[in-house]
């Protein structure tokens, strides 16, 4: 798909990944619609998307809540015409081990409101988003694209039972809404990226980080931007759907 001029919404474009993959989708061109939870973070990626060359507008938008994800592309299309392509990005953790033990008593379990929360964003979310942006798809007739970010943490990772669990499942959806959606002439495929420099990533233990940059065999996190050159180019690549593009530094190997 040609950016120049289209219309693409970016979930979770208030910091950190969503915001320099909506940064380089502007950079060619398109208009986007940047989503999140917070205005002053929103504006400021509108801000840094208009100096990049590309149009922006922000919007408010809880992607857990039915009734926000509906309005909110609703005011999109209202306001741009139509949606062409969708970056699924919004997400979120609560870490934990399923259940801590030790010397044969339990200290800790993963608590349901932990469970819910993530997966509500992380999976209820994409689903939402991506049923809105196809519905408006469908019925202009136009097309589009649907990149959803999953991570490769979706085959398990430790201490992180919820959300391997949403990733696993954004990745078998994008499989299932490429062989749905083709025959509208809609794409959807998926990002899985490797540990990212972002906010998120730095909160981690500085110990943490030390073991996790000493298994990947590039040596080093993934800079934001590589990343955003991955959304990139499957919002690009006409015959790129059904599958997940893996970014980990050769991590999974």
């Amino acid at each position: 798909m040609e950016l120049k001029d289209k219309t693409i919404v970016v979930t979770g474009a208030g910091r950190g990944l969503g915001r320099k993959s909506a940064e380089m989708i502007a950079a060619k061109g398109a208009r986007l619609a940047v989503t999140g939870l917070r205005q002053e973070d929103l504006e400021e990626t509108a801000r840094l998307c208009k100096a990049a060359g590309g149009e922006a507008r922000a919007y408010q938008l809880d992607v857990s809540d039915e009734e926000s994800v509906v309005q909110g592309f609703a005011r999109i299309i209202e306001d741009f015409g139509t949606v062409d392509g969708l970056v699924n990005n919004a997400g979120i953790t609560r870490d934990g081990l399923l259940v801590k033990g030790k010397d044969g008593k339990v200290e800790k379990k993963l608590s349901l409101d932990d469970w819910n929360a993530v997966l509500h964003v992380d999976l209820r979310g994409v689903f939402l988003c991506a049923r809105e942006a196809a519905e408006g798809m469908i019925e202009r007739q136009s097309g589009g694209v649907i990149v959803n970010i999953s991570s490769i943490s979706r085959v398990g990772n430790f201490g992180q039972t919820n959300y391997s669990a949403a990733k696993s499942g954004v990745a078998a959806m994008t499989v299932t809404w490429a062989k749905e959606l083709a025959r509208h002439g809609i794409r959807v495929s998926a990002v899985a990226p490797g540990f990212t420099d972002t906010r998120m990533v730095a909160n981690m233990p500085e110990k943490v980080l030390d073991n996790l940059r000493a298994r990947i065999p590039l040596g080093r996190l993934a800079k934001p931007e590589e990343i955003g050159h991955s959304v990139v180019f499957a919002l690009e690549n006409d015959y790129f759907t059904g599958r997940v593009l893996e970014v980990d530094g050769g991590l999974r190997l």
